[in-house]
């Protein structure tokens, strides 16, 4: 409670609301395509909280739904994913617990228009239709620079689906099996963000059981996601939820530019 009084003497009681609210729609579409929970999370309750606070609260519930993301269709299937993609993983973690260090030094406005940058270019893109495509002799390179740029956005804003969602496309990569990679992926990075915004200050005895209590409303939105997924053509769910996405970045951008 105490962690609450101080959240809500920062930022007002409705602050807090928005947040749980941010949260459960965040939930429920990372339920229905595997993706975006940190974007709106950040870019949600960044709109009525500080960066740091919005990255801290998005940290333990991004844990939890990746986990259950990862596993939804069996350990046996997400080991046999985890070793396809081991190369990809490993360097992202590194470069994640590195570059989360920089959160701190890191000014505010850079953080925001760096993240709405990086998430109005990624989802146009894919509005527009533009589909890249790897070519097989060329994987590992590109595969280094996917690790390299989602760890650099997962260690300073706790955002690094895109990059990965992108690549995974690109090697024309199954929906079920893309869904169930983003998740382990995610999850490997959420628990190295974790650790590393523990020793950073991040995660605080105020940030803590703030983040603790939005896994609520994230996994109930979540299992609402599933439902979606499993009965509605995702490729028209996705399309507009890209839209979603191209207007967070852009109040991100505001954000950055405006303060």
């Amino acid at each position: 409670m105490e962690a609450f009084a101080a959240i809500s003497a920062s930022y007002g009681i409705w602050a807090i609301i928005i947040a749980f609210f941010v949260m459960a729609l965040a939930g429920f579409i990372k339920g229905a395509i595997g993706f975006a929970l940190p974007m709106i999370v950040v870019s949600g309750i960044g709109t009525v909280m500080s960066a740091e606070t919005a990255i801290a609260a998005m940290i333990l519930p991004g844990l939890v739904t990746n986990f259950w993301q990862s596993i939804r269709n069996g350990l046996a299937e997400a080991v046999a994913s985890l070793k396809k993609f081991w190369r990809l993983n490993l360097i992202l973690l590194v470069t994640i617990y590195f570059c989360a260090k920089l959160v701190v030094i890191v000014p505010e406005a850079f953080l925001f228009l760096t993240l709405g940058g990086g998430i109005t270019f990624f989802g146009t893109l894919q509005i527009i239709g533009w589909r890249p495509r790897v070519k097989q002799r060329l994987r590992r390179v590109y595969e280094l620079i996917t690790a390299l740029v989602a760890g650099f956005f997962g260690g300073l804003a706790g955002v690094w689906g895109p990059p990965i969602l992108m690549y995974l496309m690109a090697m024309d990569t199954p929906k079920v099996e893309q869904i169930r990679v983003q998740g382990i992926s995610f999850l490997l990075g959420s628990m190295v963000l974790t650790i590393a915004h523990l020793g950073s200050g991040v995660l605080n005895t105020v940030s803590l059981p703030f983040s603790m209590a939005l896994v609520i409303p994230a996994m109930a939105g979540m299992f609402v996601g599933f439902y979606v997924q499993d009965r509605i053509d995702q490729q028209l769910f996705r399309k507009a939820t890209l839209f979603v996405l191209v207007i967070a970045g852009l109040n991100l951008l505001r954000r950055g530019f405006m303060g």
